[in-house]
């Protein structure tokens, strides 16, 4: 088992929801955090709770993913002593709408794929040619069941959450021979801000879709993210599969009598 004391964690979006928990749980096992968002004032809170309850030391870095020279810049820059990422959760992504293909805004596919797709992967390589050079690394990828199987209305989220599973495999193949692991994390329904997201501030739609099921919760995706991070050195976990166990498939849901 790998220890995370003093291990550098780089964890995009992580102002709220599945990032955050990551947060938390990697601070709980001593590592020190690199932590981005576009929200500067939820990051510093975030900061300030790690460093009372954990000690923590935080770097954080306010950006959005989507923005190529954004990414570019804060990553090739920083600090000598956060140089050495020894961790890359590249957790930021986002869901909008759930319109036919043929019907959807242009808008929301652009942000899904540029947010879910080319964000992962100017993040992915400005940092992995780092972990290739030292010797040690690992790339946490956060897909969804999404990513498995189109459902009615998911067309582009869907497709974006297969190009990470895609991506994640094929980073693997190019990774092999070196030391660096990559992983692929599907979580299935998470009651996060998720929905809200997807629904532009629909609370009341948002809240059906978790409605009479116990749906994951972000500290659980956080517990699996902990798991495989801290394997053996020897051992990779490629793909890992979570749903609650009121699910299925992305559409298949046993919802309780109310």
């Amino acid at each position: 088992m790998i220890s995370l004391k003093d291990k550098i964690a780089l964890v995009t979006g992580a102002s709220s929801g599945i990032g955050a928990a990551i947060a938390r749980a990697f601070a709980a096992a001593g590592a020190k955090l690199i932590l981005t968002a576009r929200r500067q004032e939820r990051l510093q809170q975030l900061a300030t709770e790690l460093r009372d309850n954990f000690n923590t030391e935080t770097l954080l870095l306010t950006f959005d993913v989507r923005e190529r020279t954004a990414v570019t810049s804060e990553l090739s820059n920083l600090p000598l002593a956060w140089q050495s990422v020894d961790i890359l959760v590249n957790n930021a992504g986002l869901s909008r709408g759930l319109s036919k293909l043929h019907e959807g805004s242009i808008d929301d596919w652009e942000e899904m794929i540029d947010a879910n797709v080319k964000g992962l992967l100017y993040v992915t390589r400005t940092i992995v040619p780092g972990m290739v050079a030292r010797g040690q690394g690992h790339v946490v990828n956060i897909g969804s069941i999404a990513g498995r199987a189109a459902y009615p209305g998911g067309n582009v989220y869907c497709a974006s959450k297969a190009a990470v599973r895609t991506i994640s495999e094929g980073l693997k193949q190019d990774l092999l021979g070196t030391p660096v692991r990559v992983t692929d994390i599907e979580p299935g329904l998470v009651e996060t801000e998720f929905s809200i997201v997807r629904f532009h501030g629909d609370e009341q739609r948002a809240n059906k879709v978790y409605e009479n099921l116990t749906p994951l919760t972000a500290d659980d995706v956080a517990d699996v993210v902990l798991f495989v991070v801290t394997r053996p050195p020897h051992v990779n976990i490629s793909e890992l599969l979570l749903v609650p166990t009121d699910q299925a498939t992305a559409t298949l849901v046993y919802r309780h009598q109310p």
